[in-house]
């Protein structure tokens, strides 16, 4: 998801009239305002797949973080994100970052961190962390902006399905979607020609 438009602005953005807003499973508004959202992000991944993920991943503890403007009533940006514990502290993953597509600049992307930021503080994480597409160099220049390092490779391969018959994707593939990202693994692109990150962007 690019966040941000190129140029001095996108250091400084002015701020949008915004409401954060906390959804899941069950609440309509997960149909009607998130999942336009995560599919721009993830093109591949179908409306019946959403309802599937979004599920999935809320009962092992995703949460969705949807901006409203409070104008409008509009879904402007969403971040999907966790708490994880790991061998390295306990760290704020976020797994998607959008902004819808005719609202960037406006600083919602930078709303949506500082929260995230604040959340992390507030479970006793050490670190957040994301994924993003390495092409996506726009998204780059948000998070470096705003203090994020690049402090590791991110590796992955696909795996094909179970032959026995497990668990295959929510997107009823093989377990991959276009995505990822949250730009975007957690959500990291099969083709990396289309690959945006786990956050997104």
């Amino acid at each position: 998801m690019d966040l941000t438009r190129t140029g001095p602005e996108a250091m400084d953005p002015v701020a949008a009239d915004l409401v954060l807003v906390d959804l899941g499973p069950g609440d309509p508004r997960m149909a009607a305002d998130v999942a336009p959202l995560i599919r721009a992000l993830r093109p591949r991944l179908s409306a019946d797949a959403f309802t599937a993920f979004a599920e999935e991943g809320h009962a092992q503890g995703l949460r969705f973080t949807v901006a409203y403007d409070t104008a409008t009533g509009r879904a402007l940006g969403a971040a999907t994100h966790r708490v994880l514990a790991t061998s390295r502290g306990r760290l704020l993953f976020v797994d998607d970052l959008v902004t819808a597509a005719g609202s960037r600049g406006r600083g919602i992307g930078a709303h949506l961190m500082a929260e995230l930021e604040r959340r992390g503080r507030a479970e006793g994480c050490a670190r957040l962390e994301l994924d993003s597409g390495t092409t996506n160099v726009d998204a780059h220049r948000f998070y470096h902006a705003r203090r994020l390092m690049v402090a590791a490779f991110h590796f992955g391969r696909e795996l094909e399905p179970d032959p026995g018959g497990g668990r295959s994707g929510t997107d009823g593939g093989s377990g991959t979607d276009e995505g990822s990202s949250r730009d975007e693994d957690p959500g990291t692109d099969a083709d990396p020609a289309t690959d945006r990150g786990s956050a997104g962007r």
